[in-house]
């Protein structure tokens, strides 16, 4: 039976309100008495109950909503690629009047859903996500505040009580979501093709929104109460607001503890400690849950048995991975890089860009470190490959115990007499993610990345080269660029890069290897470019950084450019150059590259990645590659971007400034962008 159609209106019967007329609050038995009148929620639950259901209705709504935009986008790739596969000329260009609608539809949301705003200053507290995201949430807010306010007018003492308990059911409303919104294995996920990760933002401002609830279910209650001298009675006779106060804490301490600053001082430390405070919250609200509301404990026993869920098969996926565990070929290169290779035998598929759950016992016994995975399953004899960074902790180590590139490249009776490389056990958990459309189903692809960005970016390019010479895609085109601080970085892919050009060529797919070289002092030595440019570099303050027209820079730990915050060029280091490497942001104006497109030999590097690649100093222009690129298309471009966030957002607004002034599939010929970017963020 459907309560909420008998319950009684709120707010329409003035004559029945409760108030104090009468009361003797000085008399102790008079007061506890119009308190327990104030406290009797019976028809307030009721209400309470409805409006959270009310919640859930629009939530599975919107989620229905996405699993079927969803469903059509994967039925009209896969549609392209049978297309391509039959022959078909331009089979990524919409050919009907319906597959033409839906493109202009689709163009016009994504022009403002792309637009991200990068802060003004540096900021370790807060990252501006992009706008589709804030729109989102913002109906999401609101939705939940009208929940709030509708039909919420209860005359009387009685008030604030009202607003106080509507408030709480929809706070305990909240948690089911906020679990289906972290967990690794979820239905949202599952049906809205995002992955778990991509939710996190999501999962994090569910919580901020539960935080508010609570404060706004905390703060009416109180205030109804000291309207009439009564919040020493309560909190005095009654459990529920000192158990109240404690979940209260525990949900703000969750809250804060996600900050971006305490977040990132150890990864290890955060999961565990947030895992243990979400527990002790959860146990601290089924304590504070009233009797006279039972049923709202059906909210916390859900979130429990979707976590279950989840921790039993990612348990069993574990060890189905590891029944025979891999052992992990570590090999350090330039840049302070160590490049993982795992042969393990029970993962053989996942989607490009896939991450997985890294775990060396020997360098960290309860480390999991998450890993983009490099490689696709058709290269590397389908051995896992992974590309990290040293920074500290777990992937310091990495790099501590990896054997030199160097002595790769020598011959093998030399490895073995200079050190023997070692392996150590590797164990596996996912992959996940992967959620990304599929780029050989596009005319054109554009990817572009930015230092270690590039474990995402290159198995896209593996990906469509492997499946190109064994059948024909719709792919035509492909622009590959890679922002690097130094050329010796190169060696990082440099075999993939020309295997995979050489495939691509092979299949008659045209492709543009683009690598600009930010910080090298090869890029300026007896050079003519320095003095065409004005950019000249005193290296004997460090590394040749050249900078023009920066914008304020970003707290990302992988970098594009090294500035200070406060200078325009190269010529304005001092004595002290900063110890933190920052990025900048703006897109340059179509002039020469800063110092030098031409780059001398060194470390045997260059002339094999030269023979296939274009090597160019200073910061890529985004505008000009991309309005280049989408000139040539004659069918939807696919544009995939990895890096830090002063580049994501770079590309994202580069990409809705083209979508805008083309007059993408308005009438102009102008054909559709598809944008994806990955962070370095978890």
């Amino acid at each position: 039976m459907d309560t909420s159609m008998s319950m009684p209106a709120m707010g329409d019967d003035s004559s029945s309100a409760l108030n104090s007329s009468g009361v003797d609050f000085s008399n102790d038995t008079q007061a506890m008495d119009f308190l327990g009148e104030i406290l009797d929620d019976s028809d307030l639950q009721i209400s309470g109950n409805a409006f959270a259901r009310h919640f859930w209705y629009g939530v599975v709504i919107v989620i229905g909503i996405a699993a079927i935009f969803n469903m059509v986008q994967m039925a009209i790739l896969k549609l392209r690629i049978r297309a391509a596969a039959a022959n078909a000329t331009r089979p990524a260009k919409p050919s009907n009047i319906i597959s033409k609608s839906l493109a202009t539809i689709t163009a016009i949301l994504r022009e403002g859903s792309y637009l991200q705003f990068t802060p003004t200053r540096r900021t370790f507290w807060l990252k501006v996500p992009p706008l589709g995201t804030i729109s989102l949430l913002l109906a999401y807010l609101g939705f939940v505040l009208a929940l709030e306010f509708i039909d919420n007018d209860v005359p009387g003492a009685q008030h604030y009580q009202a607003l106080g308990i509507r408030a709480a059911w929809l706070a305990v409303a909240q948690v089911p979501l906020l679990i289906l919104l972290a967990a690794k294995h979820n239905l949202i996920g599952l049906v809205t093709g995002v992955s778990y990760e991509r939710l996190n933002v999501l999962h994090r401002w569910v919580s901020r929104v539960l935080l508010l609830l609570a404060t706004l279910h905390l703060g009416y209650q109180n205030y109804g109460w000291s309207l009439y001298g009564l919040v020493h009675m309560e909190w005095s006779t009654d459990s529920c607001p000192p158990t109240g106060i404690a979940a209260y804490a525990i949900l703000l301490w969750l809250n804060l503890s996600t900050l971006a600053p305490f977040r990132n001082l150890s990864y290890e430390f955060f999961v565990i400690q947030h895992l243990i405070t979400f527990f002790g919250f959860i146990i601290a609200i089924m304590i504070h849950l009233p009797s006279t509301a039972l049923y709202s404990r059906v909210y916390i026993y859900i979130p429990i048995a979707l976590y279950i869920v989840d921790r039993l098969i990612r348990i069993l996926r574990f060890a189905y991975n590891n029944i025979h565990p891999g052992r992990a070929t570590l090999t350090a290169f330039e840049g302070g890089v160590t490049k993982i290779r795992v042969p393990i035998k029970h993962v053989q598929k996942w989607r490009p860009g896939a991450h997985v759950l890294l775990k060396v016992p020997r360098l960290g016994f309860i480390q999991s470190h998450p890993a983009t995975i490099a490689s696709v399953p058709s290269s590397h004899n389908n051995d896992l490959v992974f590309i990290l960074k040293a920074h500290k902790g777990f992937t310091n180590r990495l790099l501590t115990s990896a054997t030199s590139s160097t002595a790769t490249l020598l011959p093998r009776t030399q490895q073995d007499a200079i050190a023997p490389q070692q392996t150590h056990t590797a164990l596996i958990e996912g992959p996940y993610g992967g959620s990304h459309a599929d780029f050989a189903a596009f005319d054109t692809v554009f990817l572009i990345a930015g230092s270690t960005g590039v474990t995402f970016i290159l198995p896209q390019l593996l990906d469509i080269a492997h499946r190109a010479s064994s059948q024909r895609l719709p792919v035509r085109r492909i622009e590959f660029v890679w922002v690097i601080k130094n050329s010796s970085w190169t060696s990082w892919i440099s075999e993939e890069l020309s295997g995979a050009v050489a495939q691509l060529r092979a299949s008659g797919i045209d492709v543009e290897i683009r690598i600009f070289v930010t910080c090298d002092g090869a890029f300026t030595e007896s050079s003519d470019a320095t003095k065409k440019t004005g950019c000249q570099c005193d290296k004997s303050l460090g590394p040749c950084c050249c900078v023009r027209n920066s914008l304020p820079p970003t707290d990302d730990a992988d970098t594009l450019n090294e500035s200070r915050p406060d200078s325009t060029s190269s010529t304005d280091l001092d004595e002290n150059p900063p110890a933190i490497p920052t990025i900048t942001t703006a897109i340059p104006p179509p002039n020469p590259p800063c110092c030098s497109n031409k780059m001398k030999q060194k470390n045997n590097t260059a002339p094999t990645i030269s023979s296939f690649a274009s090597l160019i100093s200073g910061r890529p222009p985004i505008s000009d590659l991309l309005w280049k690129t989408l000139s040539r298309a004659e069918g939807e471009t696919g544009v995939a971007v990895c890096g830090p966030l002063g580049l994501n957002a770079t590309v994202r607004m580069a990409v809705a400034e083209m979508s805008n002034e083309r007059g993408v599939h308005k009438g102009t010929g102008a054909q559709g962008i598809y944008l994806h970017a990955e962070g370095f963020c978890w």
